[in-house]
């Protein structure tokens, strides 16, 4: 592990940067508004920001294809820090929504920049240990970035000033490398109607999780503060849950790798919806309620998405698994964009606790869908079930990351993603090896 941090580190601390400031930006912007709007508009906000990140997974390749992995990179790095400080420039909140739209589309071909490197750089063996480091990576930036409001609990334009400096120094490590560019890259192809009628459980529990995700991340600050918690609280509530879902990854893949998947996401859906239950009936709880509470439903709902990324990879074949992965994150975007809205929208006239009585609502479905005898098991692999593989679930990827897993054939995936787009023309400048030594 010493080598491939030493080999990836650049990469990763660009990624911890781009987390960081991404967290921090949602929870501000989240208790910004807390005094001032219903949850309906914060819940637009994260969903503009999920509509960004969706569409960023076709700009971004051909952005890439015409200009090259480290301009495309910095021009969206330039936008995404000119988005941020824009939000401190006017209080109109239509003006928010496109600007947090932007954040979004330039962060995800960021993502796929990272992800073209590690990919080039990693050979078969290594891709477990450089997937992890990723995953790691990702997730601390996320809960820094909770953290910096104990350190700095004023919500002034300071914040937003932070986030644009972690977008504006995440450039630094990507612009200063000295490796040739990776190869040319077109968009994974996406068979939606297959998939709908090989995983539709994998589906269905992707779409849910995206829902809870969305809303999770654009209201439980939201929450936090109607709960009467101070904007430090907030801070140390909402990293205490994301680190709930980087501690539960490691037990997480021990159960999946011997236990039957579906009747895991089946109970981890039961369990959430008991742990959600106490937050949802109650309109104020105790600090040490909400606490503990949290961190066991976050637990629980950060173990839905890699449940059903392992279940979908059961019942895929290996030369379809990169279309896979592009399905399961456009399906993941479509529930984390309209997860805010419906969530929102309940809170607005029900209350801040309705947040959790949403993320019920959503379990129950679970446990209502996803079920033993749902299952045919006529297009399992041979070799399932294959081993777990720990996934961030915020949309922290794109489908590029697929060429990470180890259950994906490497040579699968050079067929399908690295070759010429079909757009005719558009290819790799031959340019730009970084600056010398």
């Amino acid at each position: 592990m010493p080598l491939i941090l030493k080999s990836f580190g650049s990469l990763y601390f660009a990624t911890l940067l781009m987390l960081l400031g991404s967290g921090l930006l949602s929870t501000y912007l989240a208790l910004r508004l807390a005094d001032t709007v219903d949850g309906l508009w914060v819940g637009a906000l994260m969903a503009a920001n999920y509509v960004g990140l969706v569409l960023g997974g076709k700009v971004g390749h051909r952005l890439i294809a015409r200009v090259g992995h480290i301009r495309a990179y910095v021009a969206c790095a330039g936008v995404v820090t000119a988005a941020v400080l824009g939000h401190g420039l006017s209080d109109w909140l239509p003006s928010w929504l496109v600007l947090r739209m932007l954040v979004g589309l330039g962060m995800m071909c960021q993502y796929m920049v990272i992800e073209s490197w590690l990919n080039e750089q990693s050979d078969s063996s290594q891709r477990g240990q450089v997937f992890s480091g990723y995953m790691s990576a990702a997730y601390l930036g996320l809960i820094l970035g909770q953290l910096v409001l104990v350190v700095h609990p004023g919500l002034g334009v300071e914040l937003l000033m932070l986030v644009a400096l972690c977008f504006s120094l995440c450039l630094v490590p990507v612009a200063l490398t000295r490796r040739l560019h990776p190869a040319p890259l077109h968009p994974a192809p996406l068979d939606l109607r297959f998939f709908i009628e090989r995983v539709p459980l994998s589906l269905t529990t992707i779409l849910v999780s995206g829902l809870l995700i969305g809303s999770f991340y654009g209201l439980a600050p939201l929450y936090a503060s109607r709960m009467a918690l101070s904007t430090e609280q907030v801070g140390l509530f909402m990293g205490f849950s994301i680190l709930a879902g980087l501690l539960v990854q490691w037990p997480l893949g021990w159960l999946s790798d011997r236990s039957d998947r579906v009747w895991l996401i089946r109970i981890c859906a039961g369990l959430m919806a008991l742990a959600a239950l106490p937050l949802a009936i109650a309109p104020q709880v105790s600090l040490l309620l909400l606490f503990g509470m949290g961190f066991a439903f976050s637990s629980l709902m950060f173990s839905l998405y890699p449940l059903a990324v392992a279940l979908a990879n059961d019942h895929v074949e290996g030369e379809r698994r990169v279309s896979l992965t592009a399905t399961l994150l456009v399906t993941f975007g479509v529930g984390a964009s309209l997860g805010p809205l419906l969530a929102g929208v309940l809170m607005r006239f029900y209350g801040a606790h309705m947040l959790y009585a949403f993320a019920c609502a959503c379990g129950l479905i679970l446990v209502w869908r996803v079920r033993p005898d749902n299952v045919t098991h006529l297009h399992q692999v041979d070799d399932a079930p294959l081993h777990h593989i720990p996934t961030p679930d915020n949309m922290t990827g794109s489908p590029l990351i697929a060429a990470l897993d180890p259950r994906v054939d490497e040579q699968v995936v050079q067929e399908q993603m690295l070759d010429v787009p079909p757009d005719g023309g558009a290819t790799e400048p031959p340019v730009e090896q970084g600056v010398p030594r």
